[in-house]
């Protein structure tokens, strides 16, 4: 008899919410993750460490507005290592609460490394087990410029950059995505000079234009500096510092930066080495991305995989879902394929970006609504001082339907769920205008937005 009926490898949100899954519908289940804690990248060093930091950070900025409010500081400083021992607090809590989950469920969680030594077979240093069926979900890892690896002092990685001990007086990043704006916004408000350098003319690709560039005006307002449309030639030590060669991709025209340090950011990549997978003949494509169908089955028999080891938005959100819907399938009740289209992306940054669906600059030829709200228009917005950006919905000229929304403001993340909900129903634009928003409210910028659009329905 085999030991399991499942080891999952990787212990992130995929591959914790695909044992727990598991274990509830009764299969027994062990869980191998390399690091000695559960969580993955997103828990340990990824999504929650940035936002533990980015909401320390954001207490820090709000001293520079409370005057406005009436309140006077005479003195205030901040003590980072403090900072970065919440982090860690914060860090450790949600591990103990995963490994208390993994106890409960009868999960057994194993520390090490795993190899896949054929169907059925796994081995974690000395220990060999079997099992029916494996599930690799072990997520993704930074990219790093070619000829330019990662040291962690000088050349950072995410990992790095959330765990400085001092602040840099000047932090280059290469990359405008979520994950160099995030990180660009904590150290900025912290005190550094910090620089973003993308290869592309806009931050955020991906992200609907509008969006993008009313984001980069506000946070070139904060301080940040943006050098778009340059690629990096060189990274060079130069002493204690760093020398970055950056070249216009317009012009041709060459400019060198200085900094402390440098982050890159420019994406992730699978981790889907060292398992064995070439030598059991598992199809990878030329990203190193594992192929699978629709219930997450791989080319070989009884390996399965999930999250950012396959194709599709890189988002720890998609890994759960995509786990919920593997555990179904190999339980005997087949859920539907997620939609990845309905799947929202935020950025955490103040203010917040998020979005679901159609952008406007993506819907070439087609036949479309666009309805915009200002939060300088909203009361809830004017009252707490949070008027910075808008709500933009996109819909179907011919039937009304939602097909894309995008919100940049305060906690556009949670505003943007209604709107999520709304897509998956097949809900018009006047479904949402006509729903009652609670005043005073963020949330009736949604709803204002809806209506703009289906206002211009009518007037065509």
């Amino acid at each position: 008899m085999s030991d399991f009926d499942l080891v999952v490898i990787g212990a992130g949100p995929g591959g914790y919410v695909a044992a727990l899954r598991a274990a509830a519908a009764g299969m027994r289940v062990a869980c191998i993750d390399e690091r000695a804690t559960p969580g993955g990248t997103c828990l340990n060093v990824g999504c929650i460490p940035s936002k533990a930091l980015l909401s320390s950070s954001e207490h820090w900025a709000e001293l520079k507005s409370l005057a406005d409010h009436g309140i006077e500081t005479v003195t205030a400083s901040f003590d980072l290592a403090r900072m970065m021992a919440r982090k860690e607090r914060v860090i450790s809590d949600l591990n103990k609460g995963i490994a208390f989950l993994f106890k409960k469920a009868g999960v057994e969680f194993i520390h090490g490394r795993a190899n896949i030594t054929g169907p059925g077979r796994v081995t974690v240093g000395e220990r060999e087990i079997a099992t029916h069926h494996i599930l690799i979900a072990t997520g993704s890892e930074p990219a790093a410029l070619p000829g330019v690896p990662f040291d962690e002092k000088r050349v950072l990685s995410s990992t790095g950059a959330l765990s400085l001990e001092s602040v840099p007086d000047r932090l280059v990043i290469v990359g405008a995505g979520v994950i160099g704006l995030e990180i660009g916004q904590i150290w900025s408000r912290l005190g550094s000079q910090v620089t973003v350098v993308e290869y592309v003319d806009r931050i955020l690709p991906g992200i609907d234009g509008e969006i993008a560039k009313a984001a980069q005006r506000i946070f070139s307002r904060h301080g940040i500096g943006f050098k778009l449309n340059a690629a990096v030639k060189t990274v060079a030590a130069a002493g204690a510092t760093a020398r970055i060669e950056i070249e216009n991709r317009s012009s041709g025209a060459v400019e060198i930066l200085e900094a402390d340090a440098v982050l890159v950011a420019i994406g992730r990549r699978p981790r889907t080495g060292g398992l064995g997978l070439e030598s059991l003949g598992v199809k990878l494509d030329a990203k190193g991305f594992i192929a699978v169908d629709a219930q997450f089955r791989t080319s070989i028999p009884g390996i399965l995989a999930i999250g950012d080891a396959v194709p599709g938005p890189m988002l720890a959100h998609r890994a759960e879902e995509d786990a919920a819907a593997c555990i179904a399938a190999l339980a005997g009740d087949p859920h539907d394929a997620p939609d990845y289209g309905l799947v929202p992306g935020v950025v955490y940054t103040a203010p917040e970006i998020a979005a679901v669906g159609l952008a406007e600059d993506a819907a070439a030829g087609r036949s479309i609504l666009v309805g915009k709200s200002s939060f300088l228009a909203n009361g809830r917005a004017r009252a707490i001082g949070a008027t910075d950006g808008f709500v933009k919905v996109i819909g179907c000229a011919e039937t009304g339907r939602l097909l894309g929304a995008h919100i940049l403001g305060h906690g556009a993340g949670e505003l943007l769920q209604e709107l999520v909900l709304a897509l998956r129903l097949g809900a018009t634009l006047h479904d949402l205008a006509m729903t009652s928003h609670a005043h005073p409210g963020m949330g009736e910028a949604v709803k204002d937005a809806c209506h703009a659009a289906v206002a211009t329905q009518r007037q065509t």
